[in-house]
């Protein structure tokens, strides 16, 4: 069986000419050299990256994941093919709705219609791990019913064994293969696959989420019916809404499409410097928008942490962009550690003015932020600075948050929506507010702390002066010992001389 889907990988790739994407290089080994001129010479009408994208949606769900990952990863790829990649979405059939009846009855111990006051067998969602089902809880509650694809984690496991062998090969054959790391790439891809195959995972996702934005008027997220929910089966509210790609429709129903494109802008800022937790697969595919202009997200099962030094590198470098600040970008970059102590960052910093100082002769509002933070990415690694697989889900998430902003307000001027929200955070982080802060936050452990100080004082100063009679000891022995060896040496010395003096006579 391996070897048949082995057999088909390499058929597909030769039809659509990828060997030629990895021999066709000046330095490829011996080896590579070899196959490609064992191979027949062919001619493609489609350039590189785009048959590379009809490569992966023929190879299946599995690969076509693999490719929207890949297309995160654009400080490791050529423009063309980050571009072309981005463009892939799941359609996958879904699969015979016995099979899903079956999962729950196996789940649940019992058939789904004992479960559910109401279950709609007909799927309105499919996707590669997963599909949906609208279903009604025994007390009247509409909810969603995400139900994992049956028998889709060992096809997962062999797909994922063949992409770390293809891997393998790239390393070896490819003169970019070391360099571009696609066994840590095919890594990273298991343990986001691994994440979405656990339906409680996305569950806790989901509710995390939720409670981030109680109550906000921005942003909707379903609540989750835990006592429904396992490994195999997440069951959720029903939300309703249009798709946020259907422009014309919004604006019949009447929603203000440029407060809406702001909104989403405050969403995502929100998320990442407020929470340093958000939504990483946010295409349009999984937002709807109500009536009243409110965000709905879908689909948790790709999330992205950020900690608090992440936070502040990404809010330095944004605010320095604003002000042109270019050796505080490079010091931010320094200092966060992302690139070697030893860059000089007077020559960091005047690779980085190459890269920003260009754009800024255009409208802000003509400005990709995404874009120019990759560009920033980019440069930085030939400062060998090392890639955080994070941010590259951020950076992923903002070109679409940009890319859905614009579609919706074409004149969406990112860099001034941004702006404000950026300061008042920094203000937050720094001055009093941040120590009034910290010190409400600190204030329970003090309250632990400081009754138990004294003891504490008076158990270092005992141990300081144990440990100075230990040392005492340790030099008084140590002085003895080289006496002792001395004292030997003389002996032996004495006697020598003694034995010496007994042969001759003396």
């Amino acid at each position: 069986m391996r070897l048949l889907r082995l057999s088909r990988i390499i058929n597909v790739g030769l039809r659509f000419g990828l060997d030629q994407m990895i021999f066709d290089q000046a330095s490829a080994t011996r080896f590579g050299g070899w196959v490609q001129r064992a191979l027949p010479a062919r001619r493609f009408a489609a350039p590189r990256a785009q048959r590379l994208r009809e490569a992966l949606e023929t190879l299946g769900p599995i690969f076509v994941k693999f490719g929207q990952l890949l297309s995160t990863r654009r400080d490791l790829l050529a423009p063309d093919v980050a571009d072309e990649l981005a463009r892939l979405q799941d359609r996958v059939p879904p699969f015979p709705s016995e099979q899903a009846l079956a999962v729950l009855a196996e789940e649940y111990g019992r058939p789904a219609d004992e479960v559910f006051a109401q279950f709609n067998a007909q799927p309105v969602a499919s996707a590669s791990v997963a599909q949906v089902h609208f279903a009604v809880l025994p007390d009247g509650t509409e909810v969603a019913v995400k139900i994992l694809r049956p028998g889709i984690a060992p096809v997962i496991t062999h797909d994922i064994g063949l992409l770390d062998a293809a891997a393998w090969l790239l390393e070896k054959l490819w003169r970019d293969g070391r360099r571009l790391k696609p066994r840590a790439l095919v890594a990273e891809y298991a343990r986001h696959l691994d994440d979405e195959l656990d339906m409680m995972r996305e569950a806790a996702n989901c509710s995390q989420l939720r409670r981030n934005f109680a109550d906000s008027p921005l942003l909707a997220v379903p609540a989750v019916h835990w006592d429904y929910c396992t490994r195999n089966v997440m069951v959720m509210q029903r939300m309703s809404g249009t798709p946020v790609s259907q422009i014309a429709a919004l604006r019949a129903q009447g929603v203000d499409l440029k407060a809406l494109s702001r909104a989403g802008v405050e969403i995502f800022f929100t998320q990442v410097f407020r929470d340093g937790y958000f939504h990483a697969d946010m295409h349009p595919g999984n937002i709807l928008v109500t009536p009243r202009g409110q965000y709905v997200a879908l689909d948790f099962g790709i999330m992205g942490p950020l900690n608090e030094r992440d936070k502040s590198y990404l809010a330095q470098n944004f605010l320095a962009f604003f002000k042109r600040d270019y050796k505080r970008v490079a010091q931010a970059h320094i200092d966060a550690g992302w690139v070697p102590a030893h860059t000089r960052p007077d020559e960091f910093e005047a690779a980085i003015r190459a890269v920003c100082e260009p754009i800024f002769d255009r409208p802000l509002k003509d400005i990709s932020f995404g874009k120019t933070l990759l560009r920033l990415f980019q440069t930085a690694r030939r400062f060998e600075m090392e890639v955080q697989p994070q941010l590259a889900m951020l950076q992923k998430t903002l070109l679409n948050i940009e890319g859905l902003g614009r579609e919706l307000d074409p004149d969406l001027d990112l860099w001034q929506t941004a702006k404000p929200f950026l300061e008042r955070w920094m203000n937050e982080q720094i001055g009093w507010r941040a120590l009034l802060r910290h010190v409400h936050e600190e204030a329970p452990n003090w309250a632990v702390s400081l009754p138990q100080l004294p003891r504490l004082v008076h158990r270092a100063l005992t141990a300081e002066a144990q440990e100075l009679v230990m040392a005492r000891d340790a030099e008084h022995l140590r002085l003895r010992r080289i006496q002792n060896r001395l004292l030997i040496v003389i002996v032996a010395l004495l006697a020598s001389l003694v034995l010496i003096c007994l042969w001759y006579g003396w």
